[in-house]
């Protein structure tokens, strides 16, 4: 045995054993089932990707109870993420993505992929996960799309599908509506504007928007303008005078400005939902190139922060801006990627109707048949669930599952509007008679189609089908270009995962991990299309994976400089040393401190699994020279077991509840500062005399303690028993069974 653990040299030789001896995948036993968190297909590993290491260390420590553990891994096709890497891709060979037809950037996109994705599953199995790679499911295989075609088919038969004009966060340089999850809300000074209103002065930090004004709004508690609600009022523009009503709203902060806000319901998410209560109409007036409509007269064609410098220019002009307070902080929502403003919109969504739908994911986390780990989260996710309002599924995106609607396209030539390539590869743009008129046949503009926008008119609707394929060949018809939310195909990845057979025996799942962050928008998905479809939850047990950060407890990012490549800690001290980093001393659900400071006591720990080792096995060798004595049984022989069996107790105890620190953490106190500093150096003496029980019981307690560790530092504990057992052995098949009393010796 060598006098020293390297695992650089022995870590990628064990993961082979494991994959030619086929114990990836599962042996026979009571079912115990994990589905991966799909990682972006064309993703490389990062810090927080090492949190997957909880679901490894559940697979294994359920193996090793005799558990057929399966973890089945996946990736996502991640639309809107993975189509803007693709994009920045583009510019840098002076392209953009309006330079080609849908269905060309697609099979760009899919080919980049392609040629980028395979690399994480590499460093997962760097990192020792013990998952079944030859199960892997991605999010755009056949049969995934067959099933979350067929479930939007079903809700919208089933009423749960509509489609309305809804303001959304639109991204103008990105092309697409941003959900939640995919915003970021940043401090910023910008200038407040106090413009005057009729008889009132209202601040802004938007004047531009002036135009789209349909309201003015006060609290209903407010004295000073109480005369004036229910009126209308009239006030000077730039495109001369308008009325506009005065409407009472609790929105209204009449601490803000002079407690009097104007209403944009086209362009602002609070007045349009203040629109909607007040009837208000909803006037366009920023169109989603993030230009000005031809409903502005003059300032058409303007990018909105051009438009505002012209607008304050032109109101201070006509004496209409009665101060500007240079100073003024606010949050502002920028989109995750590029970091530029978003612009709340109007534009056509498709929607899931989710009042009905919850109710039964509610129901069935109330009366905790799925139990949340910390249990803080089932308070959290109840929260967002009765606020939930319904959910728009469309983005404006090529790469994704396109939804599988079908507008009719005679009678409906002026109400469709569309952006196609020609022939000559010119980029043209207008309504479907527009391009007729021009000369162009339908066939030729749907094979350069990039995306068409079909209203929804209150009196006059498009008539539309839903179905797969249905009207893919007929030139009546044609087909939508909006793209599922990524969140309604991944939502689905409980039930496009396992096979047919297994859902008889793996259903529901066991385990999801996942971070806290995507908790509403990915986990309340998941329950709610399982209970929709099967009837039945998707999994037993959610836990919530704790947030890496850099070791001043900050998040990474490239700007900040801490970002820490988890692949060098792993080829400088070893996957164990990095896993174990990550569990050892952090409590459920808090963040994790990445320091090297860290990784480094964790190497030290393996190494001293190693030396304890290397001590017994050398031991076990000397014995044959030595005469071999059977005395009674002594009192330390006593103390070891009860404190060995104590730990063992609490050991299963922390692991069947989640508690992954505290089970680490008993080993490492166990083997560090009972086993070798108190019980190895107690008995050393009588290993000199020659006692095989001595022997026989340290060896006996640190085997169950390489078996307890295994989950945590599969490559240290899997080496030293290749060494005790022989090269072609492996920890995986033993078993970790409930402590007992061992037989005393005479």
């Amino acid at each position: 045995m060598d006098n020293k653990f390297t695992p650089g040299q022995v870590e990628d030789n064990i993961y082979r054993f494991w994959e030619d001896k086929d114990l990836l995948r599962p042996e026979t036993g009571k079912t115990f089932t994990i589905l991966m968190p799909p990682p972006n297909a064309n993703a490389s590993l990062h810090a927080g990707h090492g949190m997957y290491a909880v679901e490894d260390i559940l697979i294994r420590y359920k193996r090793l109870r005799g558990y057929s553990s399966l973890w089945i891994p996946g990736t996502d096709h991640a639309g809107f993420e993975t189509q803007y890497v693709y994009e920045k891709h583009l510019s840098k060979q002076g392209k953009s993505r309006f330079d080609f037809n849908r269905q060309t950037l697609y099979d760009n996109i899919a080919k980049f992929v392609k040629d980028n994705s395979g690399l994480i599953y590499s460093q997962f199995k760097k990192l020792g996960f013990l998952a079944d790679w030859k199960r892997s499911v991605f999010t755009l295989d056949d049969h995934v799309l067959e099933t979350v075609l067929e479930t939007f088919i079903k809700m919208e038969k089933d009423g749960f599908i509509y489609k309305d004009e809804y303001i959304v966060n639109y991204c103008t340089h990105c092309g697409t509506s941003l959900s939640e999850l995919e915003t970021i809300h940043v401090e910023r000074k910008d200038p407040l504007y106090y413009l005057k209103y009729g008889p009132f002065v209202l601040a802004t930090v938007r004047p531009e928007t002036k135009f789209g004004d349909t309201g003015v709004a006060v609290h209903p508690k407010d004295k000073r303008y109480k005369k004036w609600v229910g009126k209308e009022i009239e006030v000077e523009g730039l495109l001369g005078k308008f009325k506009i009503k005065v409407v009472a709203d609790k929105m209204v902060d009449m601490k803000f400005g002079t407690g009097v806000v104007k209403i944009t319901p086209a362009h602002d998410p609070n007045d349009f939902e203040a629109g909607k209560r007040h009837g208000l109409e909803v006037k366009r007036i920023i169109n989603i190139d993030g230009r000005l409509n031809e409903l502005t007269g003059p300032y058409e064609g303007l990018k909105v922060k051009q438009a505002r410098i012209k607008v304050v220019e032109d109101l201070q002009k006509k004496g209409l801006i009665e101060k500007i307070n240079e100073n003024y902080m606010h949050a502002v929502t920028v989109c995750y990627k590029c970091g530029r403003d978003l612009e709340p919109t109007i534009i056509p969504n498709w929607f899931i109707k989710v009042k009905d739908l919850k109710k039964p994911v509610i129901e069935v986390i109330e009366k905790e048949k799925i139990k949340f780990f910390p249990k803080r989260y089932k308070k959290q996710i109840l929260q967002w669930l009765k606020v939930m309002h319904d959910w728009p599924i469309s983005r404006q995106i090529v790469w994704g599952i396109r939804i599988p609607v079908w507008y009719q396209v005679k009678g409906n030539e002026n109400k469709i509007w569309l952006n196609f390539i020609d022939r000559k590869g010119e980029f043209k743009k207008g309504t479907i008679r527009q391009h007729l008129d021009n000369g162009y046949d339908l066939s030729e503009i749907k094979a350069g189609l990039q995306q068409i926008t079909v209203p929804v008119y209150k009196q006059e609707k498009v008539k539309y089908i839903v179905s797969i394929d249905e009207a893919n060949n007929n030139q009546d018809w044609i087909q939508e270009t909006d793209t599922f939310d990524t969140w309604f195909s991944s939502g689905q990845w409980p039930l496009v995962t396992l096979t047919k057979d297994e859902y008889k025996t793996r259903f529901p799942t066991d385990v999801m991990g996942t971070l806290s962050d995507i908790l509403p928008f990915w986990v309340s998905r998941m329950i709610l299309f399982s209970l929709y479809i099967k009837k039945e939850i998707p999994f037993k047990d959610v836990y919530l994976w704790s947030k890496v950060v850099d070791s001043k407890g900050q998040k990474m990012s490239k700007s900040k400089g801490n970002v820490i490549n988890p692949i060098d800690l792993v080829d400088k001290y070893g996957a164990d040393a990095f896993r174990a980093s990550l569990i050892f001393g952090t409590g459920s659900g808090s963040n994790v401190p990445l320091a090297e400071e860290k990784v480094i006591g964790m190497r030290n720990f393996a190494n001293k699994i190693w030396n304890i080792g290397r001590f017994i096995y050398l031991n076990i060798k000397d014995q044959k020279s030595k005469i071999k004595t059977a005395n009674k049984k002594s009192k330390i022989f006593s103390n070891l077991e009860n404190e060995f069996n104590e730990e063992k107790k609490q050991y299963l105890k922390s692991m069947n509840s989640y508690k992954f620190s505290q089970a680490l953490g008993l080993v490492y106190e166990f083997i560090w500062h009972r086993f070798a500093d108190y019980y190895i150096e107690e008995l050393k003496q009588e290993l000199k005399t020659g006692r095989i029980e001595v022997l026989e019981e340290l060896q006996g307690v640190y085997f169950e303690n390489l078996k307890m560790l295994h989950p945590f530092m599969p490559f240290v504990t899997e080496a030293v028993w290749k060494v005790f057992h022989g090269e072609n052995k492996s920890i995986l098949v033993e078993r970790l069974s409930f402590p007992r009393k061992r037989e005393s010796r005479s």
